[in-house]
């Protein structure tokens, strides 16, 4: 009975010493998300640069 216990013990101090791995950890990057910005931004501005020039010419 001694022994089936002392085997059991080692067993188990065995495969809990042995779950680990050596191997180096895979570390993935992470992902960034940038969101889109709108197209009228684009367009927002020679507008506002078209009305500097129409304005500065009217004067």
């Amino acid at each position: 009975m001694k022994k089936l216990v002392l085997a059991a013990a080692l067993t188990a101090a065995a495969s809990a010493a042995s779950a680990g791995s050596l191997a180096d950890p895979v570390i993935e990057a992470p992902v960034i998300v940038e969101e889109a910005t709108s197209s009228s931004a684009g367009v927002l501005v020679p507008i506002l640069l078209l009305v500097l020039v129409a304005a500065a010419l009217a004067d």
